[in-house]
């Protein structure tokens, strides 16, 4: 069982390792105001996560298991795209950034700056642009 401990991120506890991801729910339309004002003073992130979705859960796994960016250098936000799709389409239309699952926008200077999704997100990214 090592082998599928490893692959999927838990211990034979049965827990996963939590790491260090801030989260921050993005459950408003008008945290989207908000998120544009931060990112001139900081990097901010939206990660959009599908929970039925086996490769999203995969990926969100990686990106928490491997998440090591200070508080104060980056906000990211969790976008549950189930219960919070109306605020994924405002995200496509506002910034122009067509909807993916899962996926990660990078915003500096109140627009994005990067954009990825699914096996291609990783931390590095973030990293490297705060």
């Amino acid at each position: 069982m090592g082998f599928f401990n490893k692959l999927f991120n838990s211990d034979d506890s049965g827990e996963r390792s939590a790491k260090s991801v801030n989260w921050i729910p993005l459950n408003d339309m008008t945290q989207l105001d908000e998120i544009v004002e931060a990112s001139k003073t900081k990097t901010v992130a939206i990660f959009k996560h599908s929970t039925r979705c086996g490769i999203s859960s995969m990926v969100i796994r990686q990106f928490e298991g491997s998440y090591d960016i200070p508080e104060d250098v980056a906000d990211v936000y969790y976008l549950d795209l189930l219960q919070f799709r109306p605020i994924s389409n405002e995200i496509a239309s506002r910034f122009g950034v067509f909807h993916q699952s899962p996926q990660l926008l990078i915003f500096r200077n109140g627009e994005v700056v990067f954009h990825t999704s699914h096996g291609d997100i990783s931390t590095q990214q973030l990293a490297e642009r705060v």
